[in-house]
């Protein structure tokens, strides 16, 4: 890492995330985790879209820290079932977070559905200086009818991104990182940065 590196916050505690995301970024900012600035508490996420979710965590931190941040909030949006499960997805199927009931939720919906088009869309907002930006990714697919794939999370064992055979689930992670939601809007905010 450069002296010069300026330093970001990231909101999360997740090694993998942190690690994935300074690489896209380089040398020239040094990234750190909540952990790094001593903020432990729970982070409040309580809005009804990714962009005012992924905007209160950011300026929860910077209001806290006063060191340039960035927050990110992701969600499925399933056409047949108007955009749902949206921001809600980590929780469609209750409050335990839990995957396998978030996918067997979806899937039960879906059933006998002919529309099966999806997208993972991912809002990152980035609060420097007092001022804030935001960031979109966005990768199209199809939410198939069973699960197939050990790797990744959430609903990445039903999700067949455009132009694959494979599931999320089912990629080596660097080319799921080479097309994901979170990876696009990592390299908007990268460009961004970069310019500034």
């Amino acid at each position: 890492m450069s002296k010069s590196a300026r330093e970001l916050v990231f909101a999360t505690n997740n090694p993998h995330k942190l690690l994935e995301v300074q690489h896209i970024l380089g040398e020239s900012f040094k990234l750190l985790s909540l952990q790094d600035i001593n903020l432990t508490e729970e982070i409040p996420e309580d809005h009804d879209t990714l962009e005012k979710n992924a905007l209160q965590k950011a300026w929860y931190i910077y209001n806290k820290s006063a060191v340039s941040c960035f927050a990110d909030d992701t969600g499925l949006e399933v056409d047949a079932l108007d955009g749902k499960p949206g921001v809600y997805s980590a929780r469609y199927a209750g409050e335990g977070k839990n995957s396998k009931d978030n996918i067997k939720k979806l899937l039960k919906e879906l059933q006998g559905v002919k529309n099966r088009k999806a997208r993972f869309r991912t809002v990152i907002a980035l609060i420097v200086d007092g001022n804030e930006h935001l960031f979109e990714g966005i990768v199209n697919g199809l939410i198939i009818d069973y699960e197939r794939g050990e790797d990744g999370f959430g609903y990445d064992p039903i999700f067949q991104p455009d132009g694959f055979s494979l599931t999320f689930a089912q990629m080596p992670l660097d080319q799921k990182n080479d097309i994901s939601h979170r990876a696009r809007a990592v390299n908007h905010l990268a460009d961004f940065l970069m310019k500034q």
